[in-house]
């Protein structure tokens, strides 16, 4: 490992553990995910009074984050590409491409960023979109060996978008695995896994990753439900969690930051975060 990819790599985990709270949803051009993300400046003051590990970005607004002037602020997590999957109605052609196809990580180098991350769909019927996240990931490698940035791979196995009405995750415990062995063979330095539907299937996950792996929140839910789930993946060796609308469309969402920080870096239980939370 180079010596500016284990800095980087520094800077996301403390203790072993990393939150990453992603508020990188402009580019999914999905209404519903910008509830919650309209003044994103406010977002990102509030997020930097919180004190999360990393906070998940896109490139035009990593400003707000990167000209602070703290020096103990949360790193940058730069999100480098975009697609189409995440509308209820199936798009005629789905795709999924670089920001910056000829130099894929050179907004992240100019920001100061910790690390990039990088989806690779897995969506039924649509093998070119595989193919065109197979392809990203792979210009994306040989760019972060190049400059010693991580890079986060995010394996997202997704239901046909008529099963629930739009995008959804599929929980399969052994298509959730075989999508994190692709994504480690690829060279993932970290990876943002779907959660298991079974908690306790998780640590399959684990395995499969060989690199450190952070828990990807997904739709907003009952936040009780949200701390329960959470102990129970972190239980199964996952370092993190990766949370974006279960923080920033949460009426309180430094208190729930706070709560997910004890649960990662002190070892609290559902029960003593959700008492965390409700105390302020």
């Amino acid at each position: 490992m180079r010596v500016t990819q284990k800095a980087r790599l520094n800077r996301l985990f403390s203790n072993n553990g990393c939150l990453d709270v992603a508020i990188d949803h402009g580019v999914c051009n999905e209404p519903s995910f910008m509830d919650g993300l309209e003044d994103i400046g406010k977002v990102v003051d509030q997020l930097v009074a919180a004190g999360p590990d990393a906070i998940q970005m896109n490139y035009g607004n990593s400003d707000l984050l990167q000209s602070r002037p703290e020096r103990n602020k949360p790193a940058l997590v730069m999100r480098i590409d975009m697609g189409n999957p995440y509308n209820d109605l199936r798009h005629r052609s789905m795709w999924a491409q670089l920001q910056n196809a000829e130099e894929p990580i050179i907004g992240a180098l100019e920001m100061d960023a910790a690390c990039v991350v990088v989806n690779l769909f897995m969506l039924p019927d649509e093998p070119e979109l595989f193919r065109q996240c197979v392809a990203n990931i792979a210009a994306t490698r040989a760019a972060c060996s190049h400059y010693g940035m991580p890079l986060m791979i995010e394996p997202l196995v997704m239901l046909p978008n008529g099963v629930r009405g739009g995008y959804q995750v599929d929980g399969d415990t052994s298509k959730i695995v075989t999508l994190v062995r692709l994504a480690a063979e690829m060279g993932a330095d970290i990876i943002k896994a779907d959660p298991t539907t079974d908690p306790a299937d998780f640590h399959r996950v684990i395995e499969a990753a060989r690199c450190p792996v952070l828990v990807r929140g997904g739709g907003k839910d009952d936040l009780k439900t949200v701390l329960t789930k959470s102990a129970a993946l972190l239980a199964q060796g996952a370092q993190g969690l990766v949370y974006g609308r279960n923080v920033y469309q949460h009426a309180q969402p430094g208190r729930v930051v706070r709560s997910l920080m004890t649960m990662i870096h002190d070892g609290v239980g559902a029960e003593e975060a959700w008492d965390l939370y409700q105390s302020g």
